[in-house]
């Protein structure tokens, strides 16, 4: 909607050129970003795999493992949905949210296993979009890149206040996630009246 109004300001106020150059230079300007995000994306992936290897993501796992449980208590803890979520967990606690992504994504199809109601979100589910989206995160690694190439003096200066921001934020989702569990397991069962029968569900 706002494309659509900004071509029609721009039609009527006959500048419809200064819109179709805005346009190009952004792409231009996106292309540009993307080629600087690479080769850091790809250093940190690669450490990131080199951790892997090394056992130190295991060792990340098992540290999360008694707050992964506590968070999906509904989860079983031998089911393949825990791996998933500790490795997505894991990796946005680094800041790479490229190789969160697909864990996360196979996490929720594992949920969805689970999830009786397929056409309904779990709380399981929930709470996983919840921290996915406020996760801690430790290396912001794609801000830093982002400020490496746009010349940023000082590029790791936001380390700091970004993992406060991420604690905050995800103690903030962790507190909605659990009022609105308890407020959905605290709810009265509907009743369905129909004639002179009722059904509870």
């Amino acid at each position: 909607m706002m494309i659509v109004v900004g071509f029609g300001f721009a039609a009527a106020k006959g500048n419809i050129e200064v819109v179709t150059q805005a346009a190009f230079d952004g792409a231009a300007t996106g292309v540009t970003v993307c080629f600087g995000l690479i080769s850091v994306l790809v250093f940190w992936m690669g450490m990131m795999k080199m951790a892997e290897d090394a056992g130190l993501l295991g060792k990340i796992a098992k540290l999360l493992g008694p707050v992964v449980a506590f968070l999906f208590p509904d989860v079983p803890r031998n089911h393949p949905a825990m791996g998933y979520i500790l490795s997505n967990m894991s990796a946005n606690l680094l800041g790479l949210g490229n190789a969160a992504t697909p864990m996360g994504i196979k996490a929720m199809q594992q949920l969805q296993e689970l999830n009786p109601d397929k056409q309904t979100a779990s709380p399981a589910m929930c709470t996983l979009l919840a921290l996915n989206t406020a996760s801690i995160t430790i290396i912001p690694t794609t801000l830093i890149a982002i400020r490496l190439n746009y010349h940023s003096a000082n590029a790791t200066e936001i380390v700091g206040t970004t993992l406060m921001a991420t604690i905050i934020a995800t103690l903030a989702a962790i507190m909605a996630d659990r009022w609105y569990r308890n407020r959905t397991l605290n709810r009265p069962p509907h009743v369905i009246k129909s004639g002179n029968s009722s059904m509870k569900g």
